[in-house]
């Protein structure tokens, strides 16, 4: 492959003013759009020599055969033009966002004669005003329902409203109480049209102003002995409240923001948008993006930014967000000129908002995993990436049972190693392992001790005496603790080992040294029908045995995400191990004091949260636990500290 692009412009070429800029390829199809406030900079990153740019950027620039350019007035504009260009060309390259559901809205149909509120999925009624998005219908319907009651608008369809208003007999939902809009001959067109506007001003978030109202209200019929009213008044009000309470005041009373959350890794990402009116969760709602090209988070913020605003009506004061993109100030014009107000976009540092922002980065990161669990769980794409796997790594075979290694410790302390299995695609949970190693070198050391212990125990048949004891419910003369496959039955052959079924593919987290040492396992084990492979850090590379250069899995292949998934497994076992180990370890330092039973550890680590910072507490510190007297305080701080305790007075 050439080190330079043959479709690269000469330097002097490229403008230094803001724009726009399309790659595309041979057959004129646009794969990129991206913008730039300097485009000869920006550009010259994009062909620099190619062994410097990363995976998928290389992928995109080889695949594209021309690139232009749009130079615009200022970077709005250019922010303009490429939210347009994106949505018109729709370049493969761009990030993807997998919205995999539309979320229902609560619509009040402004420009009708009689607005009337209704549940959609349709974001383009035309003069509408919108609420949510609600996560489920029927928290819409339920809102609604309660609404309705504070403030009687219509709900009918329109062929029933034009009946109704013809015939001059009221609406089926206006003749059970459901309906108050004209067609219920209960008030006026223009009556209800200032009934619209209280019914919209509260859902916007003037909660506080109808309370005060409504509690006046009753307690003046009250007073005037007009209990029917009063009563009236009352049932609206706890309408009023009953919605309130299904949307807790996470901000103060007067602030509409919108607030995002963001999670993500090298592939995908996932992001959490709170819709907050007058201090409560109007609305929420999550995206799924597969990232095409490796970009930043305050990139991807931009880009969702573009996205969730560029159709929209209703822009907040506030834009609250996880990481500031390089152009807060240019979007922040653009939502001006779009709001027609001014509109801040700030990150959540503090308070609240900081509170805030932890809780929809916690949803984000739930949503990426409810998307890359999807997307490894669906049969076609396992099938997929298996036979993707198996083209890639020459394979006779589709690696139909799959063991992923990986190494975690702590500062070169408490080695642990974690074993995964995949079989057709999905995890076997039952079947994971954990490894201690008691005395290492380092990694390489750690993966080499790990799969001789496990090729050890490939095709290793269950000695008779075991499979005697196990066929009677016991699990005596097993204590490495693997499990016997009950479909081999009680009969008088030989049981097997799950942990003795072999695999068609190994794969061990790491890049060249760690499958050197793999192999070396493999060759001392004497398994030549086993392939190998390493993941690198960058992910899309698998290291081969003695291969100069790395197999180079497409952005697009299913592999790429079952590798994705086999890695953060081995990676989230392994460290749920040594966490174990580590809370073992403590307790059995802890338990070794004299006096100290299983209540009082537990009392310590809440109070001071760790051993080391019991170490560091004195005698004193040590008594104000409940349970821990003084002579007790003074042996655990003998104990820990390796020296007596000075006198207590």
């Amino acid at each position: 492959m050439a080190d330079v692009l043959p479709y690269k412009p000469r330097t002097g070429e490229i403008p230094t003013d803001p724009g726009v800029y399309r790659f595309r390829d041979a057959d004129g199809r646009v794969l990129y759009v991206g913008k730039a406030k300097n485009l000869r900079q920006r550009l010259s990153n994009y062909f620099a020599p190619l062994r410097t740019l990363h995976e998928r950027t290389r992928r995109m620039v080889t695949t594209a055969a021309s690139v232009e350019w749009t130079v615009v007035a200022t970077d709005v504009d250019s922010l303009q033009l490429e939210y347009m260009w994106i949505k018109e060309f729709d370049p493969p390259f761009n990030v993807r966002y997998k919205d995999d559901k539309s979320y229902p809205f609560m619509a009040i149909t402004l420009a009708d004669e009689a607005p009337r509120v209704i549940v959609t999925r349709n974001r383009k009624i035309p003069g509408a005003r919108y609420f949510g998005p609600y996560p489920k219908v029927w928290a819409v319907h339920d809102t609604i329902d309660l609404m309705v009651k504070a403030f009687p608008i219509r709900t009918c369809s329109d062929a029933s409203y034009k009946r109704a208003m013809q015939t001059g007999r009221p609406c089926f939902p206006g003749q059970i109480g459901k309906c108050g809009g004209p067609c219920s001959m209960t008030c006026t067109i223009e009556e209800h049209r200032a009934m619209v506007d209280d019914f919209v001003a509260f859902m916007a978030g003037g909660d506080e102003r109808f309370t005060k109202d409504l509690t006046r209200r009753m307690l003046a019929a009250s007073a005037a002995m007009d209990y029917e009213a009063a009563a009236k008044y009352r049932d609206k009000l706890a309408s009023i409240e009953a919605v309130l309470g299904k949307s807790a005041l996470v901000l103060p009373a007067d602030e509409d923001a919108d607030l995002f959350g963001l999670a993500e890794d090298e592939l995908s990402a996932a992001v959490h948008h709170f819709v907050i009116r007058g201090g409560r969760v109007r609305g929420v709602r999550s995206l799924a993006i597969d990232k095409e090209i490796d970009i930043s988070g305050a990139e991807l913020v931009d880009q969702v930014l573009q996205r969730v605003y560029g159709d929209a009506v209703d822009i907040p004061r506030r834009v609250l967000v996880p990481v500031l993109p390089d152009d807060a100030a240019e979007l922040e014009q653009w939502l001006r000129e779009r709001r027609g107000k001014r509109v801040e976009i700030a990150v959540a540092h503090r308070g609240q908002r900081a509170e805030l922002m932890r809780t929809a980065t916690l949803n984000a990161q739930q949503a990426l995993l409810r998307h890359k669990t999807r997307r490894t769980s669906d049969y076609v794409a396992r099938t997929q990436a298996l036979t993707d796997l198996q083209e890639a790594l020459g394979m006779s075979e589709a690696p139909l049972r799959i063991e992923c290694y990986d190494i975690s410790h702590l500062s070169g302390t408490n080695v642990v190693a974690s074993m995964v299995v995949f079989e057709d695609g999905l995890p076997r949970k039952d079947q994971y392992r954990s490894f201690n190693i008691a005395e290492t070198t380092d990694d390489t050391d750690s993966m080499y001790q790990v799969l001789m212990r496990r090729l050890a125990r490939v095709d290793d048949p269950v000695p008779t005496d075991v499979a005697d004891a196990q066929a009677d419910g016991s699990d005596a003369g097993d204590p490495e603790g693997d499990l016997v496959d009950p479909s081999s039955g009680s009969g008088t052959g030989p049981k097997r080992r799950r942990f003795a079924y072999k695999p068609q593919l190994l794969l061990v987290d790491g890049g060249q040294p760690q499958v050197n040492a793999a192999a070396r396992a493999l060759r001392d084990s004497g398994r030549t029908d086993i392939a190998l492979a390493g993941i690198a850090k960058r992910l899309e590379e698998l290291w081969l045995p003695d291969d100069d250069f790395p197999v180079i899995l497409p952005r697009t292949s299913e592999a790429l995400y079952l590798v994705q998934r086999l890695r953060d497994e081995a990676h989230r076992f392994a460290i749920t191990h040594q966490r174990r180990r580590r809370r073992r370890d403590i307790t059995t330092i802890l338990s070794e004091i004299p006096g100290l039973g299983e209540s009082r550890i537990k009392a310590l680590l809440k109070h001071f949260g760790s051993v080391t910072a019991l170490r560091a507490a004195t005698p004193e510190q040590i008594r104000e636990v409940n349970g821990i007297g003084p002579a007790l305080a003074d042996g655990i701080h003998e104990h820990l500290s390796g020296r007596p305790a000075a006198p207590s007075r």
